[in-house]
């Protein structure tokens, strides 16, 4: 008697495992937001980057010369015909003020009688690189045969360090993933289970359902503060430059702003893929251009105001001034 050949490819279709295999395909091919985000956004995310920086120039650091002399005038107008450089003439107390907050990668300080003493923090790359260039631009502009004497200062102290600058930046963005993944993901949950609906007919208060996200959100503000401030003052000597009260203040009320951020995304979803979804794409413009690792300053001047309209640059452009 002839056996189907057939039969074991039937076989493998019919049992179990081919069948919730295909069950997974099918309930992810039933959801367009699931496929949208997993396949079109990192296309068209792509296209995008690649559009924008297909012709991109050389990167150029900011250095901040100190003015208010004739020697400072000379130093700038050589320093500015320098490719890589962006000089930007500024008062003792403001030049100070942009190296610490990371706007600047070098204050280069003339004097008519010692020379040019130039101030950065060695453990950032762009100050060495800023150092290199700028000494290389004036030792050409004195033709080398008489070098122009320098001298350096590296900043170290509390405040302008690397350290100090990127702290703010990791507390504000562990502030907006808190608020925004906490509450999105926790009511879009909800609503899959159909507990949205069943706490509805029972007599609680509908803004009682929203402050326990508050209060909840509240007690976890306050320990992430804790741990991440005490974790680096201890470590590494981190300064808070205001009050712990300024700085409570502001933290609670981007909490409050990223909340709201995430109320208003969940609000929308249906489903665990689809909120995801939504939640990376508020969140993936203010991670990149908020400044958590660096300077929002060194974007181009016509995305600034779309940069500081970002509710991430005001929190941490807030946490970096208290």
């Amino acid at each position: 008697m002839m056996q189907d050949a057939s039969s074991p490819a039937r076989g493998w279709r019919d049992s179990s495992l081919a069948q919730l295999t295909l069950v997974r395909f099918r309930e992810f091919l039933r959801e367009p937001e699931a496929v949208f985000w997993t396949f079109a956004f990192p296309i068209i995310l792509a296209l995008g980057l690649g559009i924008a920086f297909r012709n991109k120039p050389a990167d150029t650091v900011a250095i901040a010369v100190v003015n208010g002399t004739p020697a400072g005038d000379s130093v700038a107008a050589h320093l500015a015909r320098t490719t890589g450089l962006k000089v930007v003439p500024m008062d003792e107390a403001s030049a100070a003020r942009a190296l610490r907050n990371g706007e600047v990668a070098l204050v280069a300080a003339p004097d008519s009688a010692r020379g040019v003493e130039y101030r950065f923090d060695d453990t950032r790359p762009e100050g060495r690189s800023a150092r290199f260039l700028a000494d290389d631009a004036l030792q050409r502009a004195a033709g080398r045969h008489d070098p122009m004497p320098v001298r350096e200062r590296k900043v170290q102290e509390k405040g302008s360090r690397y350290i100090d600058f990127v702290v703010p930046g990791l507390l504000g963005m562990n502030i907006m993933g808190g608020g925004i993944w906490g509450l999105g993901f926790a009511i879009v949950e909800a609503r899959r289970k159909n507990l949205l609906k069943r706490l509805v007919s029972t007599p609680m208060l509908r803004s009682h359902y929203l402050l326990s996200f508050l209060f909840s959100r509240l007690f976890f503000l306050v320990v992430e503060i804790a741990v991440v401030l005490g974790s680096t003052v201890l470590l590494f000597g981190v300064p808070v430059r205001g009050s712990l009260v300024q700085l409570f203040t502001v933290c609670l009320l981007a909490a409050l702003s990223f909340g709201g951020i995430g109320l208003l995304v969940s609000s929308r979803a249906r489903t665990i893929e689809g909120v995801s979804g939504l939640m990376n794409l508020v969140m993936m413009p203010m991670w990149v251009l908020s400044g958590v690792f660096f300077s929002a300053s060194n974007f181009p001047a016509v995305a600034q105001p779309f940069i500081q309209a970002l509710p991430l640059t005001a929190t941490i452009n807030a946490l970096r001034a208290t």
